[in-house]
């Protein structure tokens, strides 16, 4: 599809056999080869990219940048005069098609797929549409009835029968050496287990590894990351340090009797229907829980623990920033570094009400320490207004406006809660635009806490609900010829345009049968009789219960050449 939409030489389907076809054919005149002097000459499709769209499309492949380990650096696999794309992967494909082409190519349509393609055959060379343009048919269906095609498709498999393929060492025995090499490869994989001063693939440390944390009594504690880079220090105002320090305290679990308590302390010190009381409880708490505990310290109150004590006090003045950091086994990286890099990894989501998420970037990463060695570490992030005017979801497409910011109060959110985003540029919306795209590392799953869920795996993750239409009009007034360019020489002769056609009637003739000379024929005969005694044999020796194997009768063709004939009997047999 791609190669037939930039014009690639190597990949187009839009051949010049292609074209010679559509003249044996006697359609669409106005894109057959014709003549100029000595050669032939090719015009260039109307559905083709003109050259501006070409490259305009070539460099929004080249401007996207994805997250670390996700994809391979997509610049790299434009060309130079952004003309095409060269080297591309069946990973780098599939990311394309499911990541990328939705974004800037998909149009609003109706459900009639059949009548689509029954047009585009009258566009489309012949050769265009192979299988995989028949399996658009098929897609919605599949979509509807599975769910998401990522908890479906064939990838896993093929990667291991690939696996499978490569244990075989002996050609004339396919089965055993497959099953030789599988009970090798079981053998080396208990073994490997055991090892552990050597490298293997179950002790081998992921590409994002934070190593292990110690276990805290309290949650918080353990919002930990493992740092990158250049350790600063930063000195943050009382303002910004209260605004930490109370995430850290509303955000605590087992803090929510004391922050309950506080609220109705509130609520009968102040007077009912008080408007402010929410802000009075954010600027007062931290104050009246470092009094409560500390009281409860000098009592020798037994819920009174280092870690509860520790949250209590202060935070220090200065505080630790790093440019880049891993969390959870997710590399994320400050929007002022990742300006310079190829990867993308600022983008940051947080859910709030329901299934709606709050979408930002990553400004700064904050280690904040507390008495007894204990810390927590916080990002500080930009977040982009989600109301209806800036962010818009259709099909299951969320496109938002990152010019806008908000919550510019509400900066910070705990290391642990933060899950990785990407943006992709929407050309269809503005150049302040970009698509949300969600991103699922690979060993990480979400595991609920309440044991079984109702929830269906295949169909919780809703497909995209989007209708194809394409207004073809009146196929007959449309011009199939691009005039905005050249037409393409083809360096070959004329003399050499026409092609051969092979007469499938003569593939297989009895005129052309091989004769075997007397030697070759009693070798054959003598062969054939030995291998029936041999099922005679078999037949006598068999028993007559359920285990009984039939013997397919050999039907002996002497148009065969020797070879043939004994690879058609091992082929049997075997």
């Amino acid at each position: 599809l791609l190669g037939t939409l930039l014009a690639d030489p190597h990949k187009l389907k839009d051949t010049d056999n292609a074209r010679r076809d559509l003249a044996k054919l006697g359609i669409r005149h106005e894109l057959h080869l014709f003549e100029d002097g000595n050669k032939l000459m090719k015009a260039a499709a109307d559905y083709t990219f003109s050259e501006a769209n070409r490259r305009k499309f070539c460099r929004f492949i080249r401007s996207v940048k994805f997250p670390d380990g996700f994809a391979s650096n997509m610049s790299k696999k434009v060309a130079q005069n952004d003309s095409c794309l060269l080297g591309l992967k069946s990973h780098d494909c599939h990311v394309i098609m499911q990541r990328l082409l939705p974004v800037g190519y998909m149009v609003e349509a109706q459900k009639q797929l059949v009548l689509i393609l029954c047009k585009l055959e009258r566009i489309f060379p012949p050769a265009f549409f192979d299988i995989m343009i028949h399996l658009v048919l098929h897609l919605p269906e599949e979509a509807i009835l599975g769910g998401p095609v990522h908890m479906r498709w064939m990838y896993p498999f093929e990667r291991y029968l690939k696996r499978l393929k490569d244990y075989v060492r002996n050609a004339a025995k396919p089965e055993g050496s497959i099953a030789e090499g599988y009970v090798v490869d079981e053998a080396l994989t208990f073994c490997s287990r055991y090892f552990d001063d050597v490298e293997t693939r179950f002790n081998r440390p992921d590409r994002n590894d934070d190593g292990m944390h110690p276990t805290r009594q309290l949650s918080v504690f353990e919002s930990q990351c493992k740092p990158l880079g250049k350790q600063s220090y930063v000195e943050l105002d009382n303002n910004d340090r209260d605004k930490a320090e109370f995430y850290i305290l509303n955000n605590s679990p087992e803090l929510e009797p004391y922050l309950n308590e506080h609220k109705q302390e509130l609520h009968v010190r102040l007077r009912e229907g008080c408007l402010n009381i929410n802000e009075v409880h954010r600027t007062e708490f931290a104050g009246w829980f470092f009094e409560k505990i500390y009281t409860m310290h000098r009592m020798q109150a037994p819920e009174v623990t280092t870690e509860l004590l520790a949250l209590s006090s202060k935070t220090n003045m200065v505080v630790s920033s790093y440019p880049a950091c891993i969390v959870n086994g997710v590399r994320f990286v400050t929007h002022d570094r990742d300006v310079r890099l190829r990867t993308q990894n600022s983008g940051v989501s947080v859910p709030r009400t329901g299934q709606e998420m709050f979408y930002g970037q990553l400004q700064q990463i904050l280690e904040f320490s507390y008495l007894n060695g204990f810390s927590v570490v916080l990002f500080r992030c930009k977040w982009f207004k989600c109301d209806s005017k800036h962010m818009v979801t259709e099909n299951n497409i969320t496109s938002i406006d990152i010019n806008g910011e908000a919550y510019k109060d509400d900066q910070f959110i705990l290391a642990s809660q933060a899950k990785q985003v990407f943006y992709v540029a929407d050309p269809s919306r503005g150049p302040n635009w970009c698509v949300v795209q969600h991103v699922k590392h690979r060993s990480i799953w979400d595991i609920t806490d309440d044991g079984l869920s109702d929830i269906d795996l295949l169909q919780h993750n809703s497909s995209s609900n989007f209708t194809l239409f394409v207004d073809l009009g009146n196929l007959q007034e449309i011009n199939l010829l691009r005039r905005d360019q050249d037409v393409i020489p083809i360096v070959q002769p004329i003399t050499n345009a026409s092609r051969p056609v092979t007469d499938d009637s003569s593939f297989l003739n009895d005129a052309d049968e091989i004769e075997l000379s007397d030697e070759e024929d009693e070798s054959v005969e003598e062969y054939a009789d030995e291998e029936t005694d041999a099922e005679n044999d078999i037949d006598t020796e068999e028993d007559d219960d359920d285990r009984k194997r039939p013997i397919y009768g050999i039907n002996i063709s002497y148009s065969l050449s020797k070879n043939q004939f004994h690879s058609r009997l091992k082929f049997i047999y075997y």
